[in-house]
């Protein structure tokens, strides 16, 4: 059993499964913005970048206006396994490489006090977050060179991490060999610590607006779907993938989707904790995907553990050799080998902007004006670079400095240093994209498409993406992407149309669900009474 919403209803989350965030907690909403106003700070997207901004920025003094185009944690936030970590998903040994000692020594450094945040303010905003220290559990997988594990311990070491070497991996059915336990990481419950946030920006006069589209955004602020404006000094662009950056970020990294599984176990039968492999390099020797897995309550008599792994690029699960949903399968035979599991009562994917050196990009949007500014390239650790940005942010906006600013600036370039990895991703999937994308639409007539299948039609020379509903409308949407003209793919498990190129995700009524595309497909109804042969 999983959980699945109401089909085509963009404000509860991103896709037709519904993750345990979600569905243990209240939608967070507020009123659509309905009138012009003015603010020191205007910030797009209300998930964990988009609050931290605004908080720290409102705590600071400053008049802030959120816009979120569903609900509050209705994108990527809401579909996270919540991991608060300093142990990140690249190995410090490479981030050393590329940042070099000091570089590594400032992630260290940022990721950690990202946790310090995320557990303060839980406790001065009485937000009751279930914000947990725990240990985490860093392996080797199978395919992986047994040395970098050293190589890893060491580099960590020296960047400041508190970590040590163990001979076995705890509470791991098949955890013989040697493991990193990473101490004083974190877990909590995003979707609650999302909506202590909220009340504690609005107590401090700041304001926020949901199921609102932003269509245009400039220098002098941001225009939303109902033509109502918010002019700022200020503008931040937190949604995930920059919605107002076209081509420049869009080079420098790559969208994947992840998929997590939430099973039941018996209460009490394992700590909480955190653990993650280190990768398939089998799978992908430039960016293995990896497993990782955190413990919830739940229930009086279950815990929840949630799994998640099998990564792939966006739209093309045939990179990997796979399918969206056989990727749950691989996970849940994954987590059974490894862990005394009962029900999976839990099933979503999530996407993840895969960076080309490691780290996120905060700060000043390139080629654009001085007080634009994006997060984005999260690299699967979403949670703290999110809360990284709410401090990096608001010091440059108040202060027009930040000690790890140069860090994470968005116009950065080390492409001579990870290049090979980055070439290898970014043209291997562009060459995936011309191989899988369809020259020719699929023979079939619109009305030979069945109950919840779709497929890429042609219309009169253009393609088109159809879609067939439970009810047997039929939905037919514009097959070219909005951002850059790519051709959509069909996501069978989230039933919506992904972009290959940059991430891009549209419903199956072609309403955006992610960027970098801001406008919607074109799209067109037919009732199910009302059809006939095409």
């Amino acid at each position: 059993m999983d959980k699945n919403i109401p089909q085509g209803d963009p404000t509860i989350t991103s896709g037709e499964h519904i993750s345990y965030w979600l569905d243990s907690t209240a939608p967070i909403s507020f009123q659509p913005l309905k009138k012009n106003t003015q603010c020191d700070v205007v910030i797009v997207g209300g998930g964990i970048a988009g609050l931290s901004v605004a908080y720290n920025c409102a705590n600071r003094g400053l008049h802030v206006v959120v816009l979120e185009d569903g609900n509050i944690g209705s994108g990527e936030t809401g579909r996270t396994t919540a991991h608060l970590v300093s142990a990140l998903d690249d190995r410090y040994f490479e981030i050393e490489r590329i940042f070099g000692e000091e570089g590594a020594k400032l992630a260290a450094e940022s990721h950690a006090a990202a946790i310090d945040f995320i557990e303060k303010i839980s406790r001065e905003e009485n937000i009751d977050c279930e914000f947990k220290r725990v240990s985490g559990y860093l392996f080797g997988h199978p395919t992986d060179d047994e040395k970098n594990i050293d190589k890893e311990f060491e580099a960590a070491t020296k960047a400041g991490v508190h970590i040590r070497l163990l001979d076995a991996v705890p509470y791991f059915k098949t955890g013989k060999q040697r493991c990193l336990e990473f101490l004083n990481q974190g877990q909590f419950h995003p979707l609650k610590y999302l909506k202590g946030l909220a009340e504690a920006i609005i107590k401090k006069n700041g304001e926020i607006y949901t199921s609102t589209h932003v269509k245009k955004i400039d220098e002098s602020g941001v225009m939303g779907d109902q033509d109502y404006k918010v002019s700022a000094k200020h503008i931040v662009v937190a949604t995930n993938s920059p919605i107002n950056n076209k081509y420049v970020m869009h080079l420098k990294q790559y969208a994947y989707r992840t998929y997590v599984i939430g099973a039941t176990v018996s209460k009490g039968s394992i700590p909480f904790a955190l653990w993650w492999d280190t990768g398939d390099f089998d799978a992908n020797k430039d960016i293995p995907p990896y497993h990782y897995v955190r413990l919830e309550e739940y229930n009086e008599a279950y815990d929840l553990l949630i799994s998640g792994g099998e990564d792939h690029p966006t739209g093309l699960p045939e990179a990997q050799e796979t399918t969206e949903i056989s990727s749950y399968s691989k996970l849940e035979g994954w987590t059974r080998a490894n862990f005394d599991i009962k029900d999976v009562v839990y099933r979503w994917s999530g996407q993840v902007m895969e960076p080309m050196d490691s780290l996120g990009y905060i700060g000043r949007n390139p080629m654009d004006k001085d007080n634009v500014y994006i997060v984005t390239g999260d690299s699967g650790n979403g949670m703290t670079h999110g809360t990284i940005a709410g401090m990096l942010i608001t010091g440059l906006i108040i202060d027009n400095t930040h000690p790890w600013e140069k860090l994470y600036r968005p116009s950065r370039s080390n492409f001579l240093k990870s290049g090979k990895t980055f070439i290898v991703e970014f043209f291997g999937g562009l060459m995936q994209y011309l191989k899988h994308s369809p020259k020719h639409a699929d023979e079939v007539r619109l009305s030979d498409i069945k109950t919840k299948e779709a497929r890429i039609v042609e219309i009169e020379r253009d393609k088109f993406g159809a879609y067939r509903d439970e009810n047997d409308n039929l939905h037919v949407v514009s097959a070219t992407c909005t951002h850059l003209g790519c051709t959509v793919k069909w996501n069978e498990d989230e039933k919506s149309w992904d972009c290959p190129c940059h991430g891009s995700r549209f419903n199956y009524k072609g309403e955006v669900m992610n960027g970098p595309a801001i406008k919607n497909l074109l799209y067109y109804k037919e009732e199910a009474a009302q059809q006939h042969d095409a």
